[in-house]
């Protein structure tokens, strides 16, 4: 496994498998699920690109004018759609709306394991969109896992 974190640029070849993990951040406030994820799936010859980036910035001002803020949007955007399978994670108690966005622009990818147990605010929206584009959903942590190596083939 390797992984890979903005603001460094991801170098993946064609045959790579690549994971992107799109999900509850929250500025920094969610739980840190990319690091739990990354734990359990370190088996696996595979690149994650995990946008949680080490050093973020929350003052930051959210703008297309404020290069580092475009950076990171930019390598999340060109991250997701270079994922082989984006791990889409909607953590309880976290609003995500960065990650709905993201369900949004790649329902119709073929590319979505979702996960999003009871607890998350806009659960129902999740819900209805998965079964609208025909997207696996995941009520457990476990149940997202397995899912994701389902989809990895392993």
């Amino acid at each position: 496994m390797r992984i890979s974190k903005p603001p460094a640029p991801f170098v993946v070849a064609v045959t790579d498998q690549v994971v992107f993990l799109a999900g509850s951040i929250d500025q920094g406030s969610a739980e840190d699920w990319q690091s739990a994820l990354t734990v359990v799936l370190n088996d696996l010859d595979v690149v994650v690109l995990n946008p949680r980036r080490d050093a973020w910035d929350a003052t930051w001002v959210q703008s297309i004018e404020n290069a580092e803020f475009r950076d990171q949007v930019t390598w999340e955007l060109d991250g997701l759609e270079r994922a082989n399978v984006i791990a889409m994670w909607f953590a309880a108690g976290s609003q995500a709306p960065i990650t709905l966005l993201e369900l949004g622009l790649h329902a119709r990818s073929g590319k979505l394991v979702v996960g999003c147990p009871p607890g998350f605010w806009r659960r129902g929206n999740v819900e209805v969109i998965c079964e609208r584009f025909a997207i696996a959903l995941a009520p457990t942590w476990g149940e997202f896992v397995t899912a994701i190596r389902a989809e990895l083939h392993t």
